[in-house]
């Protein structure tokens, strides 16, 4: 293997970080990175156990001294998001994630960078071989599929781990303390349809989307960002009240818990009037670059045409289709009330998906509020239902309600406090963490969540930065030799 971030500093953790992103790891598929986990403890001569679901457990002894201290858990998450840009050729499945250094900071080439969480990971797997740290005992577990279902967090079972304290290495904000996390849940519809033959006089046009920037439908709903789908039937819908289009094929976005970044339809129009609908779409475009453009810098809108198809989607359907989605709530629904400048509420239209017999949408609602995340999650499916649709929730996740009289959270502020001089910030994040499911199971789990800046997780421009890095291993490090006795 060619090294890239073999000069970075701290060293362990960028050469853990460096190997793992040379093991596929996509969710729900992380047979090769546990089988590298095994190895690796092994070559340690550590303690490693893997449950039924596929949860890994890693244990360490205390350094000297420190016997007498409560047992750390040192928690991430084994799987990454897929993404990458279509003009990118790359198999999550079999091929090794890229890294390389740009401007301070480490991000991949055309993909997911898999920071999130591998570099909770890396910190866990340094903690459990350093030798110059001082720690109590502590047990590194890393889960299965928290980017698609939070299984491995949903089936942990109890005696699994024994720890008191829990150390979630999965925020993606230097400085910041997460003491809380917003539950979620998805809302999928489903529309049944009919292929109808295309007739002579229709032409072909096909409509693209792309360039956005995405990122994650958690910490980065607030920042105005385009939705590739909402665009895109933003322009359909348009469309089709003007001139009756008919819909061939439609794909947007890809996972549910990232913003659509790109969005693609096949359309087909009176050949008259395939003028004036270009036409039409090049106003379409100067308005949308007018109204998202200082945020989104390298959007792509284009239009072209395209051999016509043998088929387009029954009419009724379609028609269904784009009302639905045109009234679909995508963005944030309700901002906090108890933590200024924090969204409550929100909701991701996330994807939509032509099948061989059925279109599916795919949406996903987070809230800090239980009862929010149901209003919101049957706004959404209302609006489906009522245009045919059959509509499904998911079982969800619960929140992470927060705990202000933490006694790791203040031995976590205090020792920030005396590595760099300033108090860090200390929020709940609008984001799914693992920490409300870890709760309801271990009740006595006290715990906090911290680590490095990582921006737009979740899409191809993911990237860590290389500073915060040493900061987020110098105050974990602290964190540990602080952890109180039993």
């Amino acid at each position: 293997m060619n090294r890239v971030l073999n000069e970075l500093q701290p060293q362990l953790i960028w050469e853990y970080f460096e190997d793992i992103c040379q093991v596929p790891r996509p969710s729900k598929k992380e047979e090769q990175i546990i089988a590298f986990l095994e190895s690796w403890a092994a070559k340690h001569k550590l303690d490693f156990k893997k449950d039924e679901i596929g949860n890994v457990l890693i244990s360490k002894a205390a350094t000297s001294g420190f016997e007498n201290r409560k047992k750390v858990i040192l928690q991430s998450h084994l799987d990454m998001v897929c993404e990458k840009h279509s003009h990118v050729e790359h198999n999550f499945e079999t091929d090794a994630i890229k890294p390389q250094i740009i401007d301070g900071w480490v991000k991949a080439s055309g993909t997911t960078l898999g920071a999130d969480c591998g570099i909770g990971m890396a910190a866990s797997m340094a903690v459990l071989t350093d030798e110059n740290l001082k720690h109590g005992p502590i047990e590194a577990l890393f889960t299965v599929d928290e980017e698609t279902g939070l299984t491995g967090a949903f089936n942990l079972q109890p005696g699994f781990i024994d720890g008191e304290i829990l150390l979630n290495l999965d925020s993606e904000d230097e400085g910041e303390l997460f003491i809380g996390c917003a539950g979620g849940v998805d809302t999928l519809a489903s529309f049944p349809y009919n292929k109808v033959p295309v007739e002579a006089g229709l032409f072909a046009l096909e409509i693209k989307i792309a360039g956005l920037l995405g990122g994650h439908s958690g910490d980065d709903i607030n920042k105005g960002r385009g939705n590739a789908n909402q665009i895109l039937v933003r322009f359909l819908f348009k469309m089709l009240q003007k001139y009756g289009i008919k819909l061939a094929h439609i794909d947007g976005g890809n996972l549910r818990n990232a913003i659509a970044r790109e969005a693609s339809a096949v359309i087909l129009v009176q050949s008259n009037l395939k003028e004036q609908m270009v036409a039409e779409f090049n106003i379409f475009k100067s308005e949308i670059e007018d109204e998202i453009g200082i945020v989104e810098k390298n959007l792509k809108l284009q239009i072209a045409s395209v051999e016509l198809p043998e088929s387009y989607i029954e009419e009724a359907t379609s028609h269904h289709l784009l009302e639905a989605l045109s009234v679909c709530p995508h963005g944030v629904y309700r901002m906090s009330l108890s933590m200024p400048g924090m969204v409550e509420t929100s909701t991701n239209l996330a994807s939509v998906k032509v099948g061989e017999k059925e279109i599916v949408v795919t949406t996903s609602q987070r809230s800090d509020k239980e009862s929010r995340k149901e209003e919101i999650s049957n706004i959404v499916a209302t609006v489906f239902k009522m245009a045919g649709a059959s509509v499904k929730h998911t079982d969800g996740y619960p929140g992470w309600s927060p705990n202000v009289d933490s006694e790791i959270l203040k031995i976590t502020e205090s020792t920030y406090k005396t590595c760099f001089g300033k108090t860090p910030l200390v929020r709940s994040i609008h984001a799914g963490l693992e920490c409300g499911l870890f709760l309801s199971k271990y009740p006595h789990l006290d715990m906090v969540s911290f680590g490095p800046t990582i921006k737009d997780a979740h899409s191809p421009d993911e990237k860590i930065q290389i500073e915060a890095v040493e900061k987020f291993w110098t105050h974990l490090a602290a964190v540990l030799e602080a952890t109180p006795e039993k």
